[in-house]
């Protein structure tokens, strides 16, 4: 299963999946990074972008932080 390196941006003024330069996704979230609410759109996003279920999407780790590894099915 791959895993997608992703910094989290919460409180954009967006929701936004993006790939960057260096391999790493960045992620503008419109949530407030306050239980847990950032991570919910985050796996939504993710999801939705790769076409899979949200159940399928786990936070590895980096739950708490701004970087995350982010495991989606194959």
């Amino acid at each position: 299963m791959p895993i997608l390196m992703v910094k989290a941006k919460p409180n954009s003024r967006v929701s936004a999946l993006t790939p960057q330069a260096d391999g790493s996704w960045l992620a503008q979230l419109k949530s407030p990074p306050v239980d847990g609410k950032a991570n919910a759109e985050l796996v939504a996003l993710v999801a939705q972008r790769f076409g899979c279920a949200k159940s399928q999407v786990l936070v590895k780790t980096g739950a708490g932080a701004r970087l995350k590894r982010v495991q989606i099915p194959d």
